[in-house]
């Protein structure tokens, strides 16, 4: 079993950027995280990060033989129409999502283009929240429920 984790604009960032509501841990530190759960889960991971809204829709397009996506499109989440297509039209799975509540913060970011076309999301939960997600798509994945919504 093959999983993406996408990450979008500024997440390369984590642990300097407003750490009082991104919290301290590094995206390098959810990674090891998520590592040591996909080995325990029998899963690969493949990690990606960009700041790029092109770039994440052509690392979309590139990875549709993963078996699921876990993505936080970070600010995109609120603007990119154009990413949520590109999830659209792939099969695989996408699981939305945020380290902050994006509905108790700024009224903008309480709108996503990107649930309608994903399987869930999770957010408000810190880094905790990718975990619970790769949890999620392992057990979706075993039970071969395969449908995309």
């Amino acid at each position: 079993m093959k999983i993406l984790i996408l990450n979008g604009p500024s997440l390369n960032l984590l642990g300097k950027r407003n750490p009082e509501i991104y919290g301290q841990e590094t995206l390098e530190d959810i990674e090891k995280k998520l590592l040591i759960q996909a080995k325990v889960l029998d899963i690969v991971l493949q990690f990606e990060q960009s700041n790029h809204e092109g770039e994440l829709i052509d690392i979309l397009q590139k990875n549709i033989d993963c078996d699921g996506i876990i993505f936080n499109p970070g600010a995109f989440t609120h603007t990119s129409i154009a990413i949520a297509d590109a999830i659209e039209s792939i099969t695989t799975p996408t699981i939305e999502v945020h380290l902050s509540n994006i509905y108790a913060r700024e009224e903008f970011r309480a709108h996503s283009y990107i649930a309608p076309v994903s399987i869930g999301q999770i957010c408000g939960f810190g880094p905790s929240g990718y975990l619970a997600a790769l949890t999620l798509m392992h057990e979706r994945i075993q039970n071969n429920f395969n449908a995309k919504k």
